[in-house]
């Protein structure tokens, strides 16, 4: 019945798969648009946004959409009264047999199944105006670039199945270039402005003519007008002028900037010549509202020459609210700073609306006062996150993290947060839960000695964040405590990056239930137990009742010392050694004092821009002052700190992203990966700090911790490496609706560079040939997109295996060993 099942509704679906199906008489679906630039076809790339019309989304070359719309008919009834009458028998049978309400209802499904299909694509039918508009957009674009003789021509191929191809074939010719170009302004004010200021100009003698040269030239102008206290000067008082009479495909142009202004006075229109303007006063008003605009405030502050009022009670601190206010009294208007106050009044994430308002007290003076208007935000503000996951180590859990934000805590426009948070999830080993609690205060200037926030200006939005925070699992791992203490400097050194300092980022990782290692562990107990069969004194299993662990330790101490059976038994000697290394890691609680830098680069102009790149570079080192404090070493020959092992390493991580637009809302998105960490004084590792591979944001072919470390199948429940390289590619595309599909290839993995004695060559970085060990996985997914979020699934396919015998190509590409991820907005 099952297969009966599919295959009717396989037959159903494909029934509509006519994309014509739709399409009435004497008209054609657009199946394709082609361009021809000089007689040779194009992509549309740069000109998709001038096409008009554009055919139906497709995937994999078929247009799914289209086909779900064709599932349903635009002339089946709309209301319940109007499908009685086209289905009476049926409306009757269940009206008979329960009531009328049940009719109704029954009678909405297949109504509102009927317009879930119609809201998918429906058929895009050529229209001949919009093909006329797009060749009418196509030569207009052309000529702002600077082909004035340029022309567009457009050819409709009809054919019998009712799909139609337009061509648009467009012949440039030859482009105009910039000749003499002359500025001429009239205020001897401005021109000493523009002659003084040191200015790349966009119109340049020998470039080609195009439109976007002149406006970047006059907004250009405009701003150095502005920022040299111009208030009033906008575009227009600029004009270009270009002599088009020439023949030669050259053109002069003349740039005139007018010296006075047309103000209105008394419903006439007089010219007013510009001049500079200076800020007079400065009002900041701190708890603004419309409501309450017209009443008298009732406190008012003066500090550093800036007039502060509240209509109650000014709760900010006039001292650090003014570091915000850059505009001060006695200097010149200029654009940046007034935008600069704006954003930093902002980035306190304090106010809900920042208003700045400028007006002339007089103007003969050209003085002016500027009034700022903040509306605070709720003091306030509860916050609930809550997620789902699952992986091989969990096989379904919840998650919830509650929190309370305190806005201008201390009166500086500081955020105070307090967070506790709880999970859940079941496991192999049965159901694990973690609790913590953290609180963090993050400060909107530096909190340094020494007048060390002299050296960030507070241009670039210097903040301090201060944490503190505990957390406690159960049956996750060893059951761990974690005891983490954070300071950060973090500023904008400019619109498109950010520096970071972390100073003593300290971490205390505490195992509680060391004893259940070899339970979390089963495959290395599994490992060892082998070996035991045939380890000479022992020669068969070990004991899985309550002397499991010790018994266990013990054998692998035995063994580590038995040169005798590392002479008959080299392999399976060095699989203790191995197993013991790991063990010693994995047991060990940690201090780990970190101080770091990094540097990010995003020069993405908004959510929506989708050709962009992302860059950060982070380096971090634990253990160096601390380790120079402490001379006190563990029996493993561990430097110690207050009798804890201290963790001692330089980290290395760098990633790249890359994103392109490829039109009909088609992104090309690019992500590499990599990370080195070194260790020193014989310092391990903490297992919290190593690389993985594997995982839903990661080389989604493999689960997490599964791959690695370098051609190694180790079959072991937490692979980890010192080493890591991972390289993504996506194509995201809209299929129909919300639902978005994606195709991608994950290709990377892990390596030890540590040049530990107990790790396998085989897991080892040596040179670049051990690139080749590299994993590949392929896939594809699909995105329904919310708008708030992104719910993600995704199927891995393992292309490479380089742990493999033999041909290691496609050898498992297939749907019973494919790995399924579900996750939450993009991986990258």
């Amino acid at each position: 019945m099952k297969k009966l099942a599919f295959y009717f509704l396989l037959t159903v679906f494909f029934a509509s798969c006519d994309s014509t199906k739709r399409v009435t008489e004497g008209k054609y679906l657009l199946r394709e648009n082609v361009l021809f630039i000089d007689s040779v076809k194009s992509k549309s790339g740069d000109l998709e946004k001038y096409i008009l019309q554009k055919p139906n989304n497709r995937l994999l070359g078929l247009p799914f959409g289209l086909y779900f719309y064709n599932l349903g008919n635009p002339d089946k009834p709309k209301t319940p009264s109007e499908w009685a009458v086209k289905n009476p028998k049926s409306y009757q049978f269940i009206k008979s047999i329960f009531s009328e309400k049940q009719s109704i209802a029954y009678a909405n499904s297949f109504i509102n199944l009927n317009n879930w299909y119609l809201k998918n694509d429906a058929p895009v039918i050529l229209n001949e105006n919009k093909i006329k508009k797009t060749a009418d957009n196509l030569w207009a674009y052309y000529k702002t670039q600077g082909y004035f003789k340029s022309s567009v021509d457009t050819v409709i191929k009809r054919n019998n199945d009712k799909k139609a191809l337009v061509e648009y074939h467009i012949n440039k010719g030859k482009p105009t270039l910039l000749d003499s170009i002359l500025v001429k302004i009239a205020s001897p004010d401005l021109d000493s402005i523009f002659k003084n200021t040191k200015r790349d100009s966009y119109l340049k003698s020998g470039n080609q003519y195009k439109d976007q040269d002149f406006r970047n030239e006059a907004s250009s102008v405009v701003k150095l007008f502005r920022n040299s206290g111009i208030f009033h000067f906008t575009e227009a008082a600029l004009g270009f002028y270009v002599d088009s009479t020439r023949a030669d495909y050259k053109t002069n142009v003349e740039f005139l900037i007018s010296a006075n202004r047309l103000t209105e006075e008394n419903g006439n229109y007089v010219e007013k010549p510009y001049k500079i303007h200076k800020i007079k006063e400065v009002a900041v008003h701190t708890d603004y509202s419309f409501t309450k605009k017209d009443e008298i405030s009732k406190d008012t502050i003066s500090y550093d020459g800036i007039s502060f009022y509240a209509n109650d009670k000014i709760k900010f601190n006039p001292k650090y609210l003014s570091q915000s206010i850059f505009l001060k009294p006695g200097e010149v208007y200029k654009d940046t700073l007034r935008n600069l106050t704006r954003n930093h009044l902002k980035s306190l994430q304090n106010f809900k609306s920042t208003t700045l308002k400028f007006t002339p007290i007089s103007e003969d003076s050209g003085d002016l006062r500027m009034d700022v208007f903040l509306t605070p935000l709720e003091k306030y503000n509860l916050g609930l996150e809550t997620e789902i996951t699952h992986s091989n180590i969990r096989n379904i859990g919840t998650s919830a993290k509650f929190s309370i934000t305190n806005r201008n805590a201390f009166k500086g426009a500081e955020l105070l947060k307090m967070s506790v948070l709880g999970s859940w999830f079941n496991s192999n080993n049965g159901p694990g839960w973690e609790l913590g609690a953290d609180i963090s205060i993050e400060v909107p200037r530096f909190l340094a000695p020494f007048r060390l926030s002299r050296l960030v200006p507070k241009e670039m939005s210097p903040r301090t964040y201060i944490s503190l925070g505990s957390s406690f699992q159960k049956n996750i791992g060893l059951d761990r405590q974690t005891f983490t203490f954070m300071t950060d400097f973090k500023w904008q050194f400019n619109a498109k990056k950010t520096v970071q300092l972390e100073i003593l980022n300290t971490q205390y990782v505490k195992n509680l239930n060391v004893t259940s290692f070899f339970d979390i562990y089963s495959s290395e107990f599994s490992r060892l137990n082998e070996i035991a069969q045939i380890y000479p004194g022992i020669g068969g299993n070990l004991p899985t009742d309550e002397t499991k662990f010790d018994e266990t330790v013990q054998f692998m101490s035995s063994v580590a010392n038995d040169a005798g059976f590392q002479a008959t038994n080299p392999d399976e000697y060095n699989t203790v050694l191995n197993i013991q290394n790991r063990f010693n890691i994995v047991t060990s609680d940690f201090l780990i004092p970190v101080i770091g830098y990094s540097f990010t680069y995003n020069n993405q102009l908004g959510v929506k821009d989708n050709n962009f790149s992302f860059l950060k570079v982070r380096i971090a080192n634990s253990g160096n002052i601390l380790g120079l404090l402490s001379k006190n070493r563990n029996s493993n020959d561990k430097k110690t700190f207050l009798n804890i092992p201290l963790a001692q390493y330089f980290k290395f991580d760098i990633e790249y992203k890359k994103f392109w637009d490829t039109g009909n809302n088609s992104v090309f998105a690019f992500r590499t990966q990599l990370g080195a960490i070194i260790t020193y004084d014989n310092s391990d590792i903490p297992f919290i700090k190593s690389y993985f591979a594997g995982g839903s944001n990661d080389i989604r072919a493999w689960q997490t911790y599964e791959l690695g470390p370098g051609r190694r199948n180790t079959g072991l429940e937490f692979n980890t490496g010192s080493f890591k390289i991972l390289t993504s590619a996506e194509y995201r595309f809209d299929m129909f609706s919300k639902l978005k599909g994606a195709f991608f290839v994950d290709a990377g993995n892990i390596w030890d560079i540590t040049g530990s004695d107990f790790v396998d060559d085989d897991a080892k970085f040596k040179n670049l040939s051990s690139l080749q060990n590299i994993a590949v996985g392929s896939g594809f997914g699909t995105r329904l997109d919310f708008n708030f979020l992104i719910l993600r699934f995704d199927i891995g396919f393992k292309t490479y295996e380089p742990y493999l015998e033999g041909n290691k190509w496609f050898r498992n590409y297939n749907f019973s060993n494919a790995v399924y991820n579900i996750g939450i907005n993009y991986p990258f």
